[in-house]
């Protein structure tokens, strides 16, 4: 009993560290370094769907074309050259791709084994040629160190977060995403974190984008939500 105590207080303590240091982060990086919301002067807001391509990833984008959204979709490298057809089918109906990694292992894992500029190189030959902007990144798991983010920095990346999480990643139920997105007011500039291969992630879409239009947002591409 005591062990388990003990356990909940180190990762109680643990997850109010992590939320200081991104109120920090915040703060401190310039926006050009790293970002976790877009602007809030105006209703938009960005759909982003990390983990793809996947064999649903085609079930997604024709969800997307029926509501009418164009969403962001951090891809893994390894899962790019598997499925190159998807990728380009991703971009030819409007959509935004970055680089979610190319193996999805932690960047700060990458940075101290000095692989992660690699991994960033071999996942952007993979991409469509995009705008002449700033590319995005958003590291696998939200898990970053200052030596990763200065690494992605150097390589002309800007590292992207989100600042409303789904949580389909911790249920399968289609309601519990709906009402995690939804179920409270949603601010202007919000970057929406979603995950592909997923039914119950397929299932909300529906609603959620049906929610958020009602109460006047415009979903856009993370590029322009931060008006790249």
């Amino acid at each position: 009993m005591f062990a388990e105590r003990m356990n909940f207080v180190g990762e109680a303590v643990a997850a109010h560290g992590r939320r200081i240091a991104k109120t920090v982060a915040e703060a401190a990086l310039p926006r050009s370094v790293a970002v976790w919301r877009g602007p809030a002067r105006s209703s938009r807001v960005a759909l982003t769907f990390d983990d793809g391509p996947t064999a649903m990833t085609l079930d997604y984008l024709d969800v997307l074309e029926h509501v009418g959204a164009r969403a962001t979709f951090f891809v893994i490298g390894n899962l790019c050259a598997t499925h190159p057809g998807i990728l380009a089918d991703i971009t030819r109906r409007g959509h935004e791709v970055a680089g979610h990694g190319y193996t999805h292992r932690t960047f700060p894992k990458l940075s101290r084994l000095g692989l992660l500029a690699d991994e960033l190189d071999k996942t952007a030959r993979l991409l469509p040629p995009s705008a002449p902007r700033r590319p995005i990144v958003r590291p696998p798991q939200g898990a970053i160190s200052l030596t990763a983010l200065a690494t992605c920095a150097r390589a002309g990346f800007t590292t992207v977060f989100w600042s409303l999480d789904s949580g389909d990643w911790r249920t399968t139920r289609a309601a519990d995403v709906v009402e995690a997105v939804v179920g409270r007011p949603v601010d202007p500039g919000a970057i929406v974190l979603f995950h592909e291969g997923q039914s119950w992630t397929l299932d909300a879409l529906r609603a959620i984008v049906g929610n958020l239009r009602d109460a006047g947002h415009q979903m856009v591409t993370v590029g322009e939500l931060l008006g790249r």
